[in-house]
This record gives C-alpha cells, structure tokens and sequence, in this order.
C-alpha cells in the first residue's frame, strides 16, 4: 500500500506546484499580455502589415503612370515617347539630378547626352544616364522599370539598323541566354517569411519569460521561496512543476503564434508575386513537433538565468539579453549562405529553423533530419534541466539579500 501511494504523493506534488503557478499567472495580467498576446499575435501582425505595404508600394510603382525628370528631352524625341508609352510621365529637367536623388525627391533621374543627336545621326553609340541612390530599395522598382524601358528601345533600335544594312538581328546576339528556375510557386515563398522561424521562437520566448522570472527571482524578492523551499518536498518537484508551467504557457504563445500567420497569410497576395505559402494545418503540425524541444530548453535557460538575479529587475534586465539569441541562425544562414549539413539539424534553434524552411518550401523533413532535431535539442534541454536541478539544490537561491 506504502508502495502504491508514493508514485502518487509524487505526482500531486508535482500537480499542486504546476497548477498553483498557473492559476496564480492566470491572475497577472502582464503575464497574459505578454504571453498571450504581445508576442504571439503583435509580431505576425506586424509583419503582414510590413509586407503588404512593401508589396503594394512594389505594385503601384510598376503599374500606374510615373514621373520621372528627364534632362535633354528635346534631343531624343523617340526615346521620350518609347518612354511614354512604358508608363513613364517626363518631367521637366532639374537643376542638379544627384542632389534630387540625394533628398529623396526623386527615385530616377534620366539624363540624355548633349550629342545624343549627332551621335545617332552617324550610328555611333550613346549615353543614357540612369541617376539614383542604390542604397533606397524602395527606389528599386523605379530603376528597373526606366532601365528596362531604356534597355528595350536601344534593342529595339538595334535590330532596325541591322536590317537597314540588310543584316539579320540575331547577328548581334550570337548566344541567347534561356533561364530556367527550378523554384517552385511554394518555395519562392521562402524568400518572404525567411524570418519566421525567429518570430515562432520569439513568441514562445515571450510567452515563458515574465513566467519564469515571477517563479523565481519574483518569489526570491517576495521572500516566498524559502517558505515553499521549506516544505517536506524535494527541491527537484518544485522545479519540475514550476517548469511546467512555464512550458504550458510557451506552447500555449507557439500556437497561439501559428494560428496567427495561418490566418494573417490569408490576406498576404502572394499570387502577385507568382509565390504560394502554406501555413495551414500540416505545416503548424510539424513546427509543435519540431519546437517540443525548444519549449523545455528555453523554459529551462529562463529559469536559470532568472536563478542567477536577486530582483525581479535584474532577472529582466538578463533575459532581454538572452532575448537576442535565437536570432543568431536566422542571422548566420541570412549573410553567411550556408549550405543545410545533416550535422546542422542536431544544433538547437540552428534545426528548428532549418527544418521550418524546408517545410516552407514543401520539401517536408526526412525521418533522419526529424530524428536529429528532435534528439540534438532534447539534449541540450536536459542538460538545462539537470543545470538548473543544481541550481534549485543550492540554499542560497532562497536568500533574496
């Protein structure tokens, strides 16, 4: 009888601790805020938001009429109505073309040669100058646009002198250039949500974090650990149930997060940029799997760093710190280019993200890759949970001076 009743005084240990934490943050509504909302919904808000802005901008400047300043327009009539034609309304020339790039009042400016004129009359090449800041993407589309305009009537011309001399236009271009993407529709999308993977581990962050300080350098300046150190339970339930609960309410920040940009990528118009996303029920599925691991690793480093401070400042002031690591691969793979290894998907946070772009671009992830992921970062998450263990044993994390 003795025998059966310990397992469970163990497990109502483990249950009164958890649910105490719960119902107790339940209460807080900074807590919720954070972990129920800030994170988990601002963030996917806030990139659609950026996105269809970017978007749309992109759209209007390659669609509707465009001003553009044209310096020598009565030298190059043709050129001007090749240039009307395309969309683009010329303006009147301006005084100094780099200082109106420079101040941003214009996003190109089209200079024409002086002796373009006399040039053309003796079949002799001409200058066209496009003058813009490369350093403004939003000037971007702009550029193209006149330089793609500019580009086809000088072709356009070409194989019109070509054929004056009797000639074949394809003398002037012996080797024409095919491009074949192998990109599909659902991969292009990658190039848009590269920074997912941050976001989703940004909200389980969040959702953990003012948690997990609460449970212990909170209670450490309230003076209320050492009461609950003093009861007859052994330091390991504690820490067991208040992890748990840290957990419960970063999951909880995960799927409120996925179900945000499923819905929030309904109103993305990827169709416009021949791209297709895939944020429904299959791939946030897979991300719960490939993130388990991540809630109780970053659960667990809270928690030990929170261990370290004295005050509920200071635990805040260290994990906005630890805030900027997972980051770090969304960084690295971004300037660095590096090429997916099988080793990689052991390294946590590195697999999550590796994982979430191949599911992104609907190639899904081999059992290897999964087997990997899951085993590299569950590792690291004990490691956490046995360092913070000897963290909870030490007497001084009672003691709030």
């Amino acid at each position: 009888m003795n025998a059966q009743a310990m397992p469970m005084r163990r497990a109502r240990a483990f249950l009164t601790v958890f649910l105490k934490e719960v119902k107790e943050n339940l209460r807080d509504r900074r807590t919720l805020m954070s972990a129920l909302f800030t994170g988990p919904l601002l963030g996917p808000i806030m990139f659609v938001f950026i996105i269809n802005a970017s978007i749309n901008r992109q759209f209007e400047k390659a669609d509707k009429p465009m001003p553009v300043p044209v310096i020598g327009a009565a030298v190059a009539p043709n050129l001007v109505d090749a240039l009307k034609a395309g969309g683009i309304v010329p303006l009147p020339a301006v005084a100094d073309p780099e200082k109106a790039v420079r101040d941003q009042d214009a996003d190109v400016v089209v200079r024409i040669a002086p002796g373009y004129a006399d040039g053309w009359r003796k079949g002799e090449p001409v200058q066209v100058e496009l003058i813009y800041d490369s350093s403004r993407q939003d000037a971007d589309p702009a550029v193209q646009r006149v330089g793609k305009l500019v580009e086809g009537y000088a072709r356009q011309q070409g194989a019109m002198r070509l054929v004056a001399r009797g000639l074949s236009p394809g003398t002037a271009w012996p080797v024409v250039v095919a491009k074949r993407d192998q990109a599909s529709a659902q991969a292009r999308g990658v190039l848009m949500f590269s920074m997912l993977p941050y976001f989703l581990v940004f909200s389980m962050f969040m959702g953990g974090m003012y948690l997990s300080i609460d449970l212990t350098a909170g209670e450490r300046e309230r003076q209320s650990l050492e009461p609950l150190f003093a009861n007859p339970v052994p330091r390991w339930k504690i820490l067991a149930g208040k992890l748990a609960a840290i957990c419960a309410f970063s999951a909880l920040s995960l799927l409120i997060c996925l179900v945000a940009f499923a819905v929030v990528g309904q109103f993305i118009p990827a169709e416009k940029l021949g791209m297709e996303l895939d944020l429904g029920l299959h791939f946030g599925a897979n991300v719960l799997l490939l993130m388990l691991p991540m809630v109780l690793l970053l659960a667990a480093l809270q928690s030990m760093v929170a261990a370290f401070a004295k005050s509920y400042r200071e635990a805040q002031t260290y994990l906005s710190l630890l805030m900027f690591v997972p980051i770090i691969p969304s960084m690295m793979l971004a300037f660095m280019q590096l090429k997916a290894q099988a080793w990689m998907y052991a390294v946590p946070l590195l697999g999550q993200h590796l994982g979430i772009m191949r599911l992104l671009r609907g190639d899904g992830l081999d059992g290897q890759q999964l087997a990997m992921c899951l085993a590299g970062s569950f590792g690291a998450a004990l490691l956490a949970v046995l360092v913070t263990a000897l963290l909870y044993r030490s007497e001084k994390l009672a003691i709030s001076a």
